[in-house]
């Protein structure tokens, strides 16, 4: 007699057969864990990007305007934003296929010999440790935009005070506390602002967006530094899927011909 062979994938295709066919199929091998990171992480680079550069760019001209700044590497900023968006894409897309070769049968077909199994283990792990790397470095974004907003929240403050001063003489802002945030170039008499259309420049047409902006592109760097955790952790998990996949394998495989063997004894009583 001839033993009959069975795989886990082929076992599931004829349970799920009787439901609900070939959507069932195809559900299962959705990486719904890794979507959900690459939706939020695309998501708040996105966000990221359009809020950052442009509160960078108010705030870079109107230093110029103010304190006779110059900023010549300020046309060529929006290419470096375009590559940071093209490589977190390109990052997260990958990350994307590599959870859809480990998730249901996709994983158990493509896994099937021991190289490929290295393979990909050896991709998450690589992925893992790049993973990591990028954690750390959004991390240090979160930390600076976290003082940025706070030197701007500082700064607001100041420009919110002149709406109480009857004095005109004394609608002034004095950054010279603040000298430090400046280069040590920087003229100290520059720093006093007292002219109507400086005050202008720095609070309507810096200060006021700026916050906003910078608010938001702080959190969406937090949106960004959730993804990459939730990535490291669906990295993890289908480091030991693919590890573990062929002992899950034959389990499947031997509870399923002991279930049959039991049924057929069942009936043979009977």
């Amino acid at each position: 007699m001839f033993r009959k062979s069975y795989s886990y994938s082929s076992v599931s295709e004829q349970q799920s057969s009787g439901c609900c066919g070939g959507s069932c199929r195809c559900l299962t091998r959705i990486p719904y864990a890794t979507l959900i990171a690459t939706v939020l992480c695309c998501t708040g680079v996105g966000i990221f990007l359009g809020s950052f550069y442009r509160g960078i760019s108010l705030t870079l001209r109107t230093f110029e305007q103010v304190f006779m700044f110059q900023f010549d590497w300020l046309i060529d900023l929006h290419i470096v934003f375009i590559i940071i968006g093209s490589v977190m894409g390109a990052f997260s897309l990958i990350l994307l296929l590599v959870g859809f070769l480990a998730t249901g049968a996709t994983r158990e077909r493509v896994y099937r010999g021991f190289k490929s199994r290295i393979g990909g283990r050896v991709s998450c792990a690589f992925f893992m440790g790049l993973t990591y790397i990028l954690e750390l470095v959004w991390l240090l974004v979160f930390v600076s935009l976290v003082l940025i907003t706070f030197v701007f929240s500082v700064w607001w403050g100041m420009c919110n005070n002149l709406k109480y001063e009857s004095n005109p003489e004394n609608k002034c802002i004095d950054l010279k506390p603040l000298a430090f945030l400046f280069p040590n170039s920087t003229d100290v008499n520059l720093l006093r602002i007292c002219e109507e259309g400086k005050l202008k420049n720095f609070c309507k047409d810096c200060v006021e967006p700026s916050e906003v902006l910078f608010i938001v592109a702080l959190a969406a760097s937090f949106l960004v530094v959730l993804s990459l955790v939730h990535y490291l952790m669906c990295l993890s998990a289908n480091y030991a899927r693919i590890k573990d996949n062929e002992k899950f394998q034959e389990l499947q495989e031997l509870q399923y011909l002991q279930d049959t063997e039991m049924g057929t004894l069942s009936k043979d009583r009977f």
